[in-house]
């Protein structure tokens, strides 16, 4: 086969520019990347030579080698682990972020600091050889084939494929040197940087060739020592080799079991959301090792998916080494293994979660993860005491983040449930006209704007003997929450209730096909109407969500609830105690209606008789204000 020259699948010359020149405060971290890379090649290997020993049984003894050529100026990272095919090189050097490189790149910037934090989730590592290199040239062959296969690019732009001869199993990545990088031709500072950064590393790294080889690492696995042996610089390093991360970790939890079943884990709580948090897929990122020989890092039952964003290892004593990844999903060693660190990790959680002292330090976990972890409210309902304790929400009483026990502790008295709603965007939920009545009263609103919302209070259901319930629910009685310091409105204020009664009967004639009923309202103060769901009916803002993912085609119909004491609610009620029905009237229903949808953030459905009306409106109130 000839030279094949390929495109990068992204703007590249952009992408690698920042990744050269901002990416890293360090150069040499480049080398940490690639040994990274060399790891878990050879940790596949290991694995797949469970059940396929012949892919290993030319070279069984599994290393990194590092070489360097002074003359030719090139420093050397090989693995003798699984290797490379064509398409493997092509899809995993010639893409950049391959879940979804369009949507990656649309998000850098071109400011430096800001794309650095988006850069390092994306997985990018390799190509920090290019902050050193002039060129790079990757040397391949993949266990279990014959042919070897050559990449190589400068990383302007493109890059080139072809079949090369006599190559050994595994890869070898030859960085051509810069010619002001010299220094990485050193032993002594390439024995340094492997010492800082990649000391961890449970398989050896050797510089040179031959038996003179020397070794540059412990080469033992770092969660099989103890952890007054450990720095917080090692687990730091460690963080970002098993978790491909470039955040320092929020959380360090790393423990031993032991009795009837022993493992060791090692996890990680990650600074800043790792880019796939939301994939459907919902997959977990912990690696599984058996008696440190790397598994699998898609053990499904290891980690609950609400839980997916841990990053680290988990090595079992008493799993079988040969076990397979369809056999793991129904080991019952494996359910006792994800329940025993499921309650442990939730256990460190309520620790810094009850800890004042680091209020702020928890606030930004939960800005993170807090979307995630409330998966387990209706997934999990063992954990589910603990899973609550960790719960905090934005509320219409404070500023900062709430916890239940914080929202029970100041309810009002004759309060008897916890109130909530639902939407989009925490500033368009305070300003809603349905926490109008409940604000005035200082009765606290849980504002909730994630989509799980939906799906975990009605498993829940209640806290402490109070239930959930939606503020934009009918039924909400308010009458019996009344503030000791809320003024009595002057009777002036309300409309007689025969009046009211005509004004009602009005709109229920008008909007009849349109409306589930109308009804007066405890709830507003401000506005002059709103929208709610009846007590049976679905949410409002459940029903958008459902609508906008093709889940549901149709809409049940709302309540309409009018606020009595607003200015022109009271002009109403005396325009339809003198006339009734009017065309007038009529008008200023409808227009009442599709002002209640637009404040729920819901279509018109005719907007032509919306603005036929409105302009009416405006018509007779200009009139009447140029006469006066």
């Amino acid at each position: 086969m000839s030279e094949e020259r390929l495109s990068f699948q992204a703007e590249v010359s952009r992408l690698l520019d920042i990744v050269a020149h901002s990416l890293y405060s360090e150069k040499e971290v480049f080398l940490r990347e690639l040994i990274s890379n060399a790891s878990d090649a050879c940790d596949r290997l290991r694995y797949a030579a469970l059940t396929q020993p012949e892919l290993s049984a030319e070279d069984p003894d599994l290393k990194i080698r590092l070489t360097t050529d002074a003359e030719a100026k090139t420093l050397t990272v090989a693995d003798n682990g699984v290797g490379m095919n064509r398409e493997d090189l092509i899809e995993n050097l010639g893409t950049i972020a391959r879940s979804g490189t369009a949507a990656f790149m649309n998000k850098l910037t071109g400011d430096a600091k800001k794309d650095v934090g988006l850069i390092g989730q994306f997985g990018v590592g390799f190509y920090s050889a290019f902050m050193v290199s002039d060129k790079v040239v990757v040397l391949t062959r993949k266990a279990g084939e014959s042919q070897g296969w050559r990449w190589e690019s400068d990383g302007r732009g493109d890059f080139t494929v072809s079949e090369a001869a006599d190559v050994p199993r595994g890869t070898r990545v030859e960085m051509h040197l810069k010619a002001d990088e010299g220094e990485f031709l050193e032993e002594s500072r390439l024995r340094r940087i492997v010492q800082k950064y990649s000391d961890h590393i449970a398989l050896p790294i050797v510089y040179g060739e031959g038996e003179e080889a020397q070794s540059l690492n412990k080469a033992s696995a770092l969660w099989t020592r103890s952890r007054n042996e450990i720095t917080p610089e090692q687990y730091k390093e460690f963080y970002h080799h098993v978790g491909h991360a470039f955040d320092e970790p929020w959380l360090t939890m790393h423990w031993r079991a032991e009795g009837k079943i022993e493992y060791t884990s090692l996890l990680f709580v990650p600074a800043t959301k790792p880019f796939d948090l939301f994939n459907p897929d919902r997959r977990h990122r912990v690696k599984l090792y058996v008696r440190r020989v790397f598994i699998t890092d898609e053990a499904e039952g290891l980690v609950p998916p609400y839980l997916r964003f841990l990053r680290g290892v988990v090595d079992s004593e008493d799993l079988p080494l040969n076990v397979s990844r369809e056999m793991l999903q129904h080991n019952p060693m494996l359910a006792k293994i994800r329940s025993g660190i499921v309650r442990r990790v939730l256990g460190d959680l309520v620790k810094k979660a009850d800890d004042a002292e680091q209020a702020e330090a928890y606030a930004t976990f939960w800005e993170n993860f807090g979307a995630v972890l409330k998966e387990g409210l209706y997934e999990d309902y063992e954990h589910r005491e603990q899973i609550t304790k960790l719960l905090r929400f934005r509320t219409t009483g404070a500023e900062g983040l709430v916890s239940l026990d914080d929202y029970v502790g100041r309810m009002k008295e004759g309060q008897d449930a916890i109130f909530y709603i639902t939407g989009d965007d925490i500033d368009t939920l305070r300003r809603s006209p349905q926490i109008e009545g409940f604000k005035a009263r200082g009765v606290e609103v849980l504002l909730l704007t994630d989509p799980v919302d939906e799906f975990w209070i009605p498993s829940v259901a209640e806290y402490k003997d109070k239930k959930f319930k939606s503020v934009t629910r009918g039924g909400a009685d308010l009458s019996r929450i009344k503030a000791a310091d809320e003024p009595e409105k002057p009777a002036e204020d309300k409309p007689a209730e025969n009046d009211l009664g005509s004004l009602v009967a009005a709109l229920k004639l008008t909007l009849a096909d349109a409306v589930k009923d109308v009804r007066i309202s405890e709830r507003l103060t401000d506005s002059p109407v709103c929208l709610v769901a009846d007590e049976g009916d679905m949410d409002m803002h459940l029903e958008r969500l459902l609508k906008q993912h093709r889940q549901l085609d149709t809409s049940a119909q709302r309540i309409l609830e009018v606020n009595p004491t607003h200015p022109l609610i009271r002009r109403l009620t005396d325009l339809a105690a003198k006339d009734g029905v009017s065309d007038g009237l009529e008008d200023v229903a409808w227009l009442l209606l599709d002002q209640a949808r637009i404040v729920e953030g819901e279509q018109i459905p005719d907007p032509a008789a919306f603005s036929r009306r409105l302009a009416v409106m405006l018509e007779k109130g200009l009139l009447t204000g140029l006469a006066a």
